[in-house]
């Protein structure tokens, strides 16, 4: 598997609006109405990358942490189901139930939204403020499958709560690392 890192879209960069299927529930889901009062996390993921596998756990605790803070989530799959059918929207939906992702799991077939994010590999994380402009773009943690570090969600804890202190996000950080978005 090769390593893709995050392309790091500007900080700064409002969140493109989207309407996507949430495959949980069947529901069509816009940015407007998923944001979150205090800031919201775009993430995006799939089901058969190893990475993601990695920290599914952690995306589930973090949402449960930060939801009743005013952090929204929205996860999106934008990977070509065709070549990858382990992440076909069905599929998805299982996902969501075994790991209790208590937010959106969007699919974006036309791959669109993956564009409009300049979204690289998975996961890929983007944490917008309260107003949609982008604070933070990067990896969860240091931790990688196989490489004995744990998963805590340190960097991207670290800025939300930085942003609901209202305090300085660094400009220093670092890309996510992870399998391509699997491009048609």
């Amino acid at each position: 598997m090769a390593l893709t890192p995050s392309n790091m879209l500007p900080l700064g960069t409002i969140a493109p609006n989207f309407e996507l299927v949430n495959t949980v529930d069947n529901t069509l889901v816009t940015l407007e109405k998923a944001k979150g009062l205090n800031g919201t996390i775009i993430m995006f993921i799939c089901n058969h990358c190893p990475f993601v596998k990695h920290v599914n756990e952690e995306l589930s605790k973090l949402a449960k942490d930060y939801i009743s803070k005013g952090i929204n989530c929205i996860a999106i799959s934008s990977n070509d189901v065709d070549n990858y059918p382990e992440d076909a929207p069905h599929l998805m939906t299982q996902n969501a139930i075994e790991h209790d992702f208590i937010f959106p799991y969007l699919y974006d077939q036309t791959q669109q939204v993956a564009k409009a994010y300049d979204a690289a590999c998975t996961p890929d994380f983007y944490v917008f403020n309260n107003n949609l402009k982008l604070v933070y773009r990067g990896q969860l943690d240091d931790s990688r499958p196989g490489n004995g570090k744990p998963v805590t969600g340190k960097d991207l804890r670290n800025t939300l709560d930085l942003l609901l202190e209202n305090r300085p996000i660094s400009e220093v950080q670092k890309p996510s690392i992870g399998c391509n978005i699997k491009w048609k």
